[in-house]
């Protein structure tokens, strides 16, 4: 038996179009299942989705659009699944906010707009806790199912802020205060649906990567790899096996813990 099989399984992976959207969704498409893809009406499409679409045929890769913080457009979209495909059996809550080092307006820490934070604890938490109730209701009458929330490793420790001292802005660059916050909070809804829906079958975890490669300057790259145990940042060919094995019955006895992929990053 291949218990990291999932054909014939339906997985939803919102934030789809984003930075690792494509890597979710590649690892759940090699192992099996067909995937529902969700994601602003406005976002690009970016090439290595692009990609994904000329491997795989519509009927196993689909891109639906909407908000996640629109709970009728999440229920359409939900309803159409459940009609045209059947129960969901992953969900993978991928969407959120980040904002990484590059050409954006700065704050200094005691000048943060209110607004900023609010809007990133909306999506990165409130849209998740949403979609899970939205999608993951079918899974509790159907008693049965895995719902993967995508943290970090800020969610555990506090950005570095050395890591950034090099580049020139004013204020300096801060990694958003809310960003790990809400990753922490993440975490927590995890647990929290982990042990409420447990008794139905559907399991509820974390899967936390750290400092994946995606065109870092060499400077950050190097103080980075310098904190990591196994010296380098991530690839996306690192979070596929782990996003595998908790999508699959390889970890059915596996519920309400967090999977840090970050190369030991947070042992020190």
């Amino acid at each position: 038996m291949n218990y990291f099989d999932l054909s014939g399984k339906i997985a939803i992976v919102t934030g789809v179009l984003g930075k690792l959207g494509p890597v979710w969704s590649r690892a759940l498409l090699d192992a099996g299942a067909t995937v529902v893809g969700i994601d602003l009406p406005l976002a690009q499409v970016p090439s290595s989705f692009e990609t994904l679409q000329g491997h795989y045929p519509k009927t196993r890769l689909c891109l639906e659009r909407g908000d996640i913080c629109d709970r009728t457009a999440m229920t359409a979209i939900r309803d159409r699944i459940l009609t045209d495909m059947g129960i969901p059996a992953v969900i993978v809550n991928n969407a959120g906010i980040d904002q990484p080092p590059g050409p954006v307006k700065t704050y200094s820490l005691d000048e943060i707009p209110l607004e900023i934070c609010r809007k990133v604890f909306e999506v990165n938490v409130l849209g998740a806790f949403q979609v899970t109730q939205v999608f993951g209701s079918p899974m509790v009458e159907a008693r049965r199912g895995s719902i993967i929330n995508i943290g970090s490793l800020y969610g555990s420790v506090s950005p570095d802020a050395r890591f950034y001292e090099h580049l020139e802005c004013d204020p300096p660059f801060l990694k958003p205060p809310a960003y790990g916050a809400s990753k922490a909070a993440l975490v927590n809804l995890t647990r929290y649906f982990a042990t409420h829906w447990g008794p139905f079958g559907v399991r509820v975890n974390a899967l936390s990567p750290g400092g994946v490669l995606g065109g870092q300057d060499e400077e950050f790259k190097g103080q980075f790899c310098d904190r990591v145990p196994l010296g380098r940042m991530a690839e996306f060919e690192d979070l596929l096996g782990p996003l595998v094995f908790l999508a699959s019955d390889a970890s059915a006895y596996v519920t309400g813990i967090e999977l840090r992929v970050d190369g030991g990053f947070t042992v020190w």
